[in-house]
């Protein structure tokens, strides 16, 4: 556990906040005769969340402490705050539902993807497509909350949101390729694995059975010895030496 994963776990938590202070439209600030309404604090808390992801990745590589598990928790959290942000936003009737399906399961199909490659020993660390991606769907989900309550957003809301979905699929069939590319790698080592121990498998048979040929030979030509030896010795006249 260092800092870094640290803010990783920090912005897991930071998810079920979110979504309270998001839906629950009772929660109201009021500060020097002004109102902040509750997504606007939702916002504060997005930023915040946010900012943890920036800052979690420049300290890792800042201070040489990227870990394997941060590199498989962090899109994690991410996908987390992401979808948890557009599922409140579809329940606020700021999000078309269809949309937020599509952006949830790329976010599921590509976590699936890092899971195979994980269980085939090789990680899959997110690409400058995916950062892309990512910072996209910061700024569309920023000006979707906005929009709420300042209605002069949702075009702008609304263009930053197709742009993610570009941005999703383009990232998603990157992250296809690069793990056909490994899981393909790793199948034609694990085969050509395969084929080397056969074949060391099959020279050692070959050698087991040229060494039991050759045993065989060996105790035949001495049983055959010992049968001449015999045979000579049955022909020989008794002896005539006196007793």
């Amino acid at each position: 556990m260092n800092i870094p994963n640290s803010l990783t776990i920090a912005r897991i938590f930071f998810v079920p906040l979110l979504v309270a202070v998001l839906v629950n439209e009772r929660i109201l600030l009021h500060l020097d005769g002004g109102t902040i309404t509750n997504n606007l604090i939702a916002l504060m808390i997005f930023w915040v969340a946010a900012a943890t992801d920036l800052l979690d990745g420049y300290l890792a590589r800042r201070w040489k402490q990227v870990t394997t598990i941060g590199t498989l928790l962090d899109p994690i959290a991410d996908k987390l705050l992401v979808s948890a942000a557009l599922i409140a936003l579809v329940q606020e009737k700021v999000v078309p539902a269809w949309l937020v399906v599509l952006l949830v399961g790329r976010e599921f199909a590509v976590s699936g993807l890092r899971s195979i490659a994980a269980s085939e020993g090789f990680t899959i660390a997110a690409n400058e497509l995916g950062k892309t991606k990512t910072v996209s769907q910061v700024v569309a989900i920023s000006l979707l909350m906005v929009s709420i309550h300042h209605p002069e957003f949702m075009p702008a809301a609304n263009i930053s949101l197709y742009v993610v979905v570009l941005f999703a699929t383009w990232s998603a069939i990157a992250y296809f390729r690069k793990f056909w590319r490994m899981l393909d790698t790793s199948i034609k080592q694990r085969r050509r694995a395969e084929l080397l121990t056969a074949d060391r498998q099959r020279r050692r048979a070959l050698f087991a059975e040229k060494r039991a040929a050759m045993m065989a030979r060996r105790a035949a030509r001495a049983e055959k010895k010992l049968v001449d030896f015999a045979a000579r010795t049955a022909d020989r006249p008794p002896s005539t030496e006196p007793s």
